[in-house]
């Protein structure tokens, strides 16, 4: 990084905000974006998680803004998307026809499948850059969009000569979950006891004997790596029934628990050295709920809230993403939002634009419901394309009083979805065959009655039988009864074919929360 670098993208970035102008002046305002959905993670946490090359399609909700017909788009992937992929988007668009939006839309990809972040595949193609700006034309109206901002997407900007709708990667201090913690602190919102800034078996030690005075019945906690992803670089610890010292807590040490089945206590160690870490309590009550909260903070500094969710956690340790429901519980759904609101207003102060989501523990115990935020992910996230289906579909919008999403027509709606729908009875199923499937089934999304369900990650399906789902209904539980029916229809759909293993019980894919 050259200091030259930083000061350049801070002078494209003045570019940003009078874009965003233009297109509050005018909904059909001529303009190009570039939709890179570059997984600029670490890359030994990303690799946990399976199919996540396919996850650059998550994105492709984007293809919504071609409903400005006089907006133009482009999407990079390491990969081509399939053309009925592609095609299954566009038709779903309402109020233009597929072919005026296919006119404006380019599909590039770069053709590597190597394990990288995409912004990096591409830096490294001069042709390509050069072709892009031939695609994009003039740079004052084009901005990029990337499921995350890191120097490459930085770089990539700059290669590019057009703003990115992201945040500075100088301020990605912030996104980690030391930085989380005194911006949780800053905003005056309850967050678990515990301590940040460590980078050593020591540190952790100490922090966990030094966790333990301060509650002194606490029986775990949650050992972090400041950059962990999707619930991977989180460890379980759990401490000697018996009151020890540092001595014990190092013993206990060794029975962390993670995610991961491939995870040791020494790369673990390892990676908490080079990335610090945290360790907070883990928060224990008669019941408890991982509800969250996305948000998102606008070119010109204004915080805006989103969306609120019920999130679905599994795996060994609990904590893996595997799915959502729209919107959180009403019992505190209210209490989320003040308390995002509250983080959004530090997060602006700071410089921070784009999408970002807020990760609570909802506790209940005799004296009703409280909010701990967890962390904060300064970019999308699971939570992120289900949403943007349903923006996709219904053209409605939040109503920031009451959390619930609005569609034109006065009708609130609601979903159950997850990206981690799966079963080995998927495995080798073409998007052809699981396009057959929607339309033989009838399960497709409607818009006569706005209802339905919306599929993405197609391009895993054949390679891991796996696949994301939203399923959009008029009532939490005709949106759940979506979800079971189309388990249902895919499952009868793989039976008896001579497809090679057994559909997946419902205990080991994403249930809706009751």
């Amino acid at each position: 990084m050259s200091h030259s670098e930083v000061e350049r993208f801070r002078e494209l970035q003045k570019q940003l905000p009078i874009v965003w102008e233009k297109f509050q002046d005018d909904p059909c305002y001529e303009h190009t974006s570039v939709i890179v959905p570059s997984m600029s993670v670490n890359q030994e946490e990303l690799a946990k998680v399976t199919g996540a090359a396919f996850y650059e399609e998550r994105l492709m909700f984007a293809l919504i803004r071609l409903r400005n017909p006089n907006a133009r788009l482009i999407y990079l992937t390491s990969q081509p998307v399939h053309p009925d992929v592609v095609d299954y988007y566009l038709q779903l668009l309402d109020s233009v026809s597929a072919s005026h939006a296919r006119k404006r839309l380019q599909m590039v990809s770069v053709f590597d499948s190597s394990p990288r972040p995409l912004s990096e595949k591409i830096l490294e193609r001069p042709n390509l850059i050069k072709r892009l700006r031939k695609f994009i034309g003039d740079t004052e109206n084009a901005y990029l969009t990337c499921y995350n901002s890191t120097t490459l997407e930085r770089q990539l900007a700059l290669a590019l000569g057009i703003p990115m709708n992201g945040l500075d990667p100088e301020l990605l201090e912030f996104g980690t979950k030391s930085g989380n913690r005194k911006i949780f602190a800053e905003a005056g919102v309850n967050f678990p006891a515990g301590l940040e800034d460590l980078h050593s078996e020591d540190d952790i030690v100490n922090a966990l004997a030094t966790l333990r005075k301060r509650r002194p019945q606490i029986d775990r906690a949650v050992v972090k790596l400041n950059e962990g992803f999707g619930g991977e670089g989180n460890a379980v610890f759990k401490y000697p029934h018996v009151a020890t010292g540092s001595n014990g807590i190092r013993e206990a040490l060794h029975e962390l628990s993670w995610l991961s089945r491939n995870e040791t206590y020494d790369k673990f160690l390892g990676k908490f050295d080079v990335m610090g870490g945290i360790v907070e309590e883990f928060i224990a009550a008669r019941e408890t709920r991982s509800p969250s909260v996305q948000m998102r903070i606008l070119p010109n500094g204004d915080s805006r809230l989103i969306s609120s969710h019920e999130q679905v956690l599994g795996g060994t340790t609990g904590q893996a993403y595997l799915g959502c429901r729209f919107p959180a519980d009403d019992d505190y759904r209210k209490l989320l939002l003040n308390n995002a609101e509250k983080v959004g207003k530090v997060l602006s102060k700071h410089g921070i634009i784009g999408r970002f989501a807020i990760d609570f523990m909802a506790a209940r115990d005799e004296n009703g419901w409280s909010a701990h935020a967890i962390e904060i992910n300064l970019r999308m996230g699971g939570t992120t394309p289900p949403f943007h289906a349903l923006e996709f579909l219904t053209g409605g919008e939040l109503d920031a009083e009451t959390g619930h999403f609005v569609a034109p027509n006065g009708q609130t709606k609601f979903y159950s979805a997850t990206d981690n729908l799966k079963s080995p009875a998927y495995r080798g199923l073409l998007p052809e065959d699981l396009f057959e499937i929607i339309w033989n089934s009838g399960i497709g999304f409607k818009h006569s009655t706005g209802t339905g369900v919306l599929f993405y990650m197609i391009g895993a399906l054949s390679q891991y039988g796996k696949l994301g789902v939203t399923c959009i209904g008029n009532s939490s539980e005709e949106a759940q009864e979506l979800f079971a029916n189309t388990v249902k229809v895919l499952d009868a759909s793989t039976a008896g074919d001579g497809r090679t293993g057994q559909a997946a019980p419902m205990s080991d894919r994403y249930v809706a929360i009751e």
